[in-house]
């Protein structure tokens, strides 16, 4: 049901072009995956991804479990029915949610305690419950249980998490249930090498079908995170796929493959359209500022996607400026449309430059990309 296969690599570089083959359809790599937090890829309806090029997306483990909740989710017919995108998916574990939530719960050696943000109920996640949760979701990727810590971090507070993440690991793979899904492992350690190395080399042994890399952009510099990225992935098989978690701007995503990472997910093309910030070919742009009033120009003069080929840089500032309160629900829609369409362009012309050999000279342009 699975297999991935690397197909193009480049001389000037450790950036490779793969496919990975799962039960709901086959995935180009490097590849950014839209994420649906709660199912849903915010404002973005599935024949949209698909027509834009997406070919997987992303879920979240803790928000299904609040709501819908994991059992509802199984009796529609899993993640895939009940959402209505019928391509891969992948959801993470819950891990990051013990970091983003720190002020909610309570972390023990086995399990984290949460205080639900929706109503203070509590709930408690470990590697077994987040992995039956996974299972009963149905998403092809499934994530072991991790922690997840705010850098920089003191060294003794890096090896609990380390060691737990370790442990955790293996808990999350022993209570896995489903030969359709495949599990990867996370690596923590922050940008020290040393912890990178010892908990890479410890997931290895456990021989995950795939890994991803945890625990960057949360706080360290763009260089820290990239150096970390290519080290950890230099550490990880290189016939099995490699995940940057929670990653990031287009500069980001070009350096880190560069590294040789194959796959990313970011909220960021969805949150920066909510809130009317543009990703072009010449950087970000910021509709509400008063400069584009009156530009009758698309948001980018090179994109085909929906929103550049029928709406002006005018009409969308109008969107977000008609009512202090509110933009009208179309600004965020379009705005967020042209991002993820603007990441499936990078992600298809970094392939490309790859099968090309011409990765660096493509790279260079986004060394100042802001």
């Amino acid at each position: 049901m699975f297999k991935y296969t690397v197909t193009d690599t480049c001389d000037d570089s450790a950036g490779r072009c793969g496919l990975l083959e799962t039960p709901h359809g086959p995935v180009e790599t490097p590849v950014f995956m839209p994420v649906g937090t709660r199912g849903s890829v915010k404002g973005i309806l599935p024949c949209q991804l698909e027509e834009m090029g997406a070919r997987i997306v992303l879920a979240n483990t803790y928000h299904m479990l609040l709501r819908p909740g994991p059992d509802v989710v199984e009796k529609l017919g899993g993640l895939h029915n009940f959402t209505g995108w019928h391509g891969p998916m992948l959801t993470d574990s819950g891990g990051f949610q013990v970091f983003s939530l720190s002020s909610l719960n309570r972390i023990g050696e086995d399990e984290v305690e949460f205080a639900s943000h929706i109503d203070g109920s509590k709930i408690r996640l470990s590697p077994q419950i987040a992995t039956e949760i996974q299972n009963k979701l149905g998403a092809d990727i499934i994530m072991a249980f991790d922690e997840c810590v705010e850098l920089p971090c003191p060294p003794e507070r890096m090896e609990q998490v380390v060691g737990r993440t370790i442990r955790w690991a293996r808990q999350s793979l022993e209570s896995h249930k489903r030969t359709d899904q495949l599990m990867f492992g996370i690596v923590q350690g922050g940008t020290d090498e040393g912890f990178r190395q010892h908990c890479s080399e410890e997931l290895v042994k456990m021989n995950f079908p795939g890994y991803a890399i945890g625990g960057l952009s949360v706080g360290e510099s763009h260089e820290e995170m990239i150096k970390t990225a290519a080290f950890t992935a230099n550490l990880l098989p290189a016939d099995k796929p490699r995940y940057l978690m929670g990653v990031g701007t287009p500069k980001d995503l070009v350096a880190a493959i560069g590294g040789g990472v194959d796959m990313f997910d970011c909220v960021m093309p969805t949150r920066n359209g909510r809130h009317g910030v543009a990703f072009t070919r010449n950087g970000a742009i910021r509709l509400r500022n008063a400069q584009f009033k009156l530009d009758i120009g698309p948001l980018d003069d090179h994109c085909d996607c929906y929103t550049c080929r029928n709406f002006s840089r005018g009409y969308l500032r109008h969107l977000f400026t008609v009512d202090k309160r509110m933009p009208e629900m179309a600004g965020p829609i379009l705005v967020s449309l042209h991002n993820l369409s603007f990441y499936q362009w990078v992600m298809r012309e970094t392939r490309r430059a790859i099968r090309e050999n011409n990765f660096a000279s493509w790279a260079r342009q986004w060394t100042d990309y802001t």
